[in-house]
């Protein structure tokens, strides 16, 4: 239907991609008008993986023709169709572009507006992610699917059955297609094909239901999520942003190892043991030794992280942002004749409300975590927002806490994130706020 040209915006001075309808549909009213359509839908939709939509225009030409034109952002990439000809991609890729693929669904399915031409076609892999494009036969939830001559818009291989019935446009519908995609990044193959609607048709008569049984190293969530997507009743798919959700889970690293040790209340029978003295002699002490203590906190170390409590106290529950827990002093216990053993001193809990001192990074992550629960409770942040902002200030902890990399990196990006999530809808704007604060005292926190 259309040309696509490499432009420059004159007046911003940058490049653009110049989206033109071809000449031979120029002349109708009809085509001029699905131009302009889609792009004030696509207009509407601000998401780091859905095109952006700069300005649309008409231009008169010297024979009285009229030329409807998009400007769009200039895109640098593949199209996932031409990176499929090579075969398959490897599953966690293929999760991942499935995954960003149904976040930029479920915010066009937030704001009234269903695709349907979610194909590898329209999407393009780029350096920073994947792009949904092309909203040229896109509608509003409820729209007539037909157009007036009763045609059904798409590319077969990737329709909703119901659609082939003028079903009404629904995001049920886009959630078939995407399932249609993850299951052909995955396999190579469609789960049914056909060029045709008749073919189609026959397709879905006679066609075995699709199965990925022949993946093994799948995991079943994903398996059971693409095919619950490719059900025949609209009703018994889920909705984009449970898919985006379920993928999202199976790309998360697994939390790291944690173990607790329980220091007894109650002192040890007195063993004396030979101790270094100041004198450079030795001195009988009760308890433990200087030499146990440093192979009990070394213990700690090589298990990546423990909490020394006492036996009568709780253990509290660990949050998936913290990174080792401290250490008690290296001094070893006063004897018991001398006096009672003490437990390790409370730390107050965490309000998660920024402070002038940061303190370690300990205390700084869980004050960010804090507002993200205080976030998630207050519906203030979304359920999987929340859970990928948790998962960065988790890899963000590890990683400095190991040398693996400086604080300020992953502070940037983790403020970044929160920017982007904003932008989609994900965080309101008073809590954004709040933890863009918090994030950043967390990079003037002591390492």
């Amino acid at each position: 239907m259309s040309v696509i040209w490499r432009a420059r915006d004159e007046v911003l001075d940058r490049l653009v991609a110049l989206k033109v309808l071809a000449p031979s549909l120029a002349a109708d009213a009809r085509f001029r008008g699905m131009v302009r359509e889609e792009a004030r839908a696509a207009a509407q939709l601000v998401h780091p993986h859905l095109t952006s939509v700069h300005d649309y225009g008409e231009t008169v030409d010297p024979d009285g023709s009229i030329t409807s034109f998009v400007v769009m952002e200039l895109l640098s990439g593949e199209e996932l169709e031409l990176r499929l000809t090579e075969g398959p991609l490897p599953w966690a890729e293929a999760i991942e572009v499935g995954a960003q693929v149904a976040e930029a669904l479920a915010a066009a399915h937030r704001l009234g507006i269903v695709h349907r031409d979610v194909t590898p076609a329209n999407v393009m892999m780029t350096a920073t992610g994947v792009k949904v494009l092309d909203f040229g036969i896109a509608t509003r939830i409820g729209a007539p699917d037909e157009d007036e001559d009763g045609e059904t818009f798409g590319t077969p291989a990737y329709v909703a059955p119901e659609r082939l019935d003028g079903a009404p446009a629904q995001p049920s519908t886009d959630v078939y297609s995407l399932g249609v995609l993850l299951h052909e990044a995955l396999t190579g193959r469609v789960p049914y094909p056909a060029d045709t609607w008749e073919q189609l048709s026959a397709a879905l008569a006679d066609g075995p239901p699709p199965t990925l049984a022949d993946l093994p190293d799948l995991p079943p969530p994903v398996a059971r999520i693409c095919l619950r997507s490719l059900a025949r009743d609209p009703a018994d798919r889920p909705t984009a942003r449970q898919v985006a959700a379920v993928l999202r889970d199976q790309l998360l690293p697994p939390d790291p190892p944690t173990a607790t040790i329980r220091v007894p209340t109650q002192p040890l029978p007195p063993q004396p043991v030979a101790v270094p003295s100041a004198a450079g002699g030795t001195a009988a002490d009760s308890g433990w030794s200087r030499r146990q203590l440093v192979l009990l906190l070394a213990l700690a170390v090589t298990l990546g992280g423990v909490a020394l409590l006492p036996e009568d106290e709780p253990t509290p529950r660990t949050q998936p942002s913290v990174a080792p827990a401290t250490t008690p002093p290296s001094n070893p216990p006063a004897p018991a004749s001398s006096e009672p053993s003490a437990s390790p001193p409370s730390r107050k809990p965490s309000t998660g409300a920024p402070t002038s001192d940061p303190g370690t990074l300990v205390e700084a992550a869980n004050r960010v975590d804090g507002l993200i629960s205080a976030g998630l409770g207050a519906g203030e942040i979304r359920e999987d927002v929340g859970l990928d902002l948790r998962n960065e200030l988790r890899n963000l902890t590890a990683a400095v806490s190991a040398g693996r990399d400086e604080l300020a990196p992953p502070v940037a990006r983790l403020r970044e994130k929160v920017a982007v999530r904003l932008g989609e809808g994900g965080i309101s704007p008073a809590y954004a706020s709040r933890l863009d604060a918090a994030i950043a005292q967390l990079g003037g926190a002591e390492v």
